[in-house]
């Protein structure tokens, strides 16, 4: 049993140790001080621009289902209320969060990699030219040597290394 206790929290070290888990928990923590700035913007910003239409907070529209609807001396509702402002904000929320993660994060992102994909492709293709180009001119090089044994009479050996006759061929050396 000692065997599997060991096993179980070494599988668990090695759990918590891969990269994806650490990540997530840094995206947790960022997207709850972050969850705290949109908060604020709806609390700021938004609350007051629907103040200035109807009621301060949008958690204060809603609709009687069945009545008597109203609040009470201990501040709990009576009757059968639909909270559809208090829906609306939360849409809200997460709208204006999706538009602020997009457009602050995702976006950014998104265009950065994109330029880190076209210089990596980039390097890549003057990598290759530079490599056709060298296959190029050494190819050159060899149908230079080529031609230039072909042209010089008694000249090489035969075995292309253009050094003295090898034993038994017809040149001779003087």
């Amino acid at each position: 049993m000692s065997e599997k206790k060991e096993s179980v929290l070494a599988g668990f070290k090695a759990f918590l140790m891969r990269g994806n888990v650490v990540d997530l928990a840094v995206a947790v923590v960022i997207g709850a001080a972050f969850t705290n700035i949109v908060n604020s913007v709806v609390k700021g910003i938004i609350s007051p621009i629907v103040g200035a239409v109807g009621t301060k907070s949008l958690d204060g529209y809603s609709s009687c289902l069945k009545g008597p609807c109203g609040v009470d001396a201990k501040g709990e509702a009576i009757g059968v209320n639909i909270l559809w402002g208090s829906v609306l904000n939360a849409a809200l929320t997460f709208l204006i969060t999706a538009a602020v993660v997009y457009f602050l994060m995702v976006l950014p992102m998104a265009k950065y990699l994109a330029k880190v994909e076209e210089r990596r492709k980039a390097r890549e293709g003057a990598k290759e030219t530079i490599e056709v180009t060298e296959l190029v001119v050494l190819k050159e090089i060899r149908d230079e040597l080529v031609a230039q044994r072909g042209r010089t009479p008694g000249y090489g050996n035969g075995y292309g290394n253009g050094g003295p006759a090898a034993p038994g061929s017809q040149h001779h050396q003087h």
